[in-house]
């Protein structure tokens, strides 16, 4: 049997912006960390879903860390790693690291897929437990892997992977 692969009819294209609507969304991405950081974070959950959306979504894979306080107040967002159009490497040890340096008691972390799909990959679930376990280990509060696409987010702890 011969296997071959199906192609879509129209290859998605990488969403280009114009100057203007590149100063947009960077005001938009001003508005909503500002928001952030006079509101507790987890009292609003689509805020939180909107900020990464807006912030995290490119052409090529990005790892942020949303470091919280006690309260689930940002702390910092920060982004760890960048990498190619299929995978960022990503290092627990510095995910934690940070977060001792911060203080944080919880984090949320987030990356894209620039393919637009966001479904996790085997490679995403399994370096999301290794952050959990070195979470545990720390005594820091892991709530959330989110993974931004085109158009919509996947939470893994909604999906019952984390």
């Amino acid at each position: 049997m011969i296997r071959r692969e199906r192609k879509p009819a129209i290859e998605p294209q990488p969403l280009q912006f114009s100057a203007q609507e590149q100063a947009v969304v960077y005001e938009a991405r001003q508005i909503l960390l500002r928001h952030l950081n006079q509101n507790p974070v987890l009292s609003s959950w689509q805020a939180v879903l909107d900020y990464c959306a807006l912030t995290i979504r490119g052409e090529v894979e990005r790892f942020h860390v949303l470091y919280l306080d006690r309260k689930n107040r940002l702390i910092s967002d920060e982004c760890l790693a960048i990498g190619t159009v299929d995978h960022v490497p990503v290092y627990p040890r510095e995910v934690l690291r940070r977060s001792l340096a911060l203080n944080a008691a919880a984090l949320i972390i987030v990356h894209n897929h620039p393919t637009g799909d966001p479904e996790p990959s085997a490679a995403d679930l399994a370096m999301t437990k290794e952050i959990q376990k070195a979470c545990k280990a720390l005594g820091v509060t892991l709530h959330d892997h989110i993974i931004v696409g085109a158009g919509r987010e996947t939470s893994l702890r909604a999906r019952g992977d984390l």
